[in-house]
């Protein structure tokens, strides 16, 4: 090799090395910053009440959400395969879950936090359009809470007596549903790891203790 040639070869080189990481740092960058349009996830049963859900006592039923992000408002559709037909379900967005990402009850759990009824459910698909993806929030001034947000969904038996079977007292009902005489939770999701933040976040901010999400 020419010893004229070798420095430019090795110029070229660096230079094209450079340009490339460049190149992939703006990319990398570029789908950080790239705001998600769709989101897909689950919810999970309460294993007691199982039994009292299933359609085949020997298949567990799911629950499959896809959530759009809209200009006005987002869509959700929430799909319920699996289930005994004919039982009906309160919807509510929640601060906290109580099951941990593995599933298992989390040892801390003090209660939902902030709760908001979004809709009935039946065995099927039911589609919920309300703002859901990083913004969804309440407050309450009277009171002084803040704007609190409620990344999680759960879902409670509307009839008390549909869980008696599995052990639930009718006669203790739980406030979820619009008679405020509901049966036990049925299904919820989980936190997300590493933020820990349910699923409707879609933009967690990890610099934070605890873990925020970007509006």
């Amino acid at each position: 090799m020419s010893q004229h040639l070798a420095p430019v070869l090795r110029r070229t080189a660096a230079l094209t090395t450079s340009f490339l990481a460049i190149a992939a740092t703006t990319m990398s960058y570029g789908v950080q910053a790239q705001e998600l349009s769709e989101i897909k996830f689950q919810l999970y049963p309460t294993q007691q009440f199982i039994k009292c859900m299933a359609a085949d006592p020997y298949v567990t039923p799911t629950v499959d959400v896809v959530v759009k992000r809209g200009v006005r408002n987002d869509t959700m559709k929430l799909t319920l395969n699996g289930f005994k037909p004919g039982l009906q379900f309160d919807l509510f967005s929640l601060e906290n879950s109580l099951q941990l990402a593995d599933g298992s009850f989390d040892p801390n759990f003090k209660g939902f936090g902030l709760v908001w009824y979004q809709s009935d459910l039946r065995p099927g698909t039911t589609t919920v359009k309300t703002i859901l993806l990083d913004q969804i929030f309440g407050f309450d001034s009277a009171v002084g809470l803040k704007p609190t947000k409620a990344f999680h969904l759960g879902f409670w038996f509307n009839n008390p007596e549909d869980a008696q079977e599995c052990g639930f007292d009718p006669s203790k009902p739980t406030p979820f549903n619009g008679e405020q005489k509901a049966g036990p939770l049925a299904f919820i999701t989980r936190p997300v790891l590493p933020a820990g933040l349910g699923p409707l976040c879609t933009k967690p901010n990890t610099s934070t203790v605890p873990a925020t999400c970007d509006p």
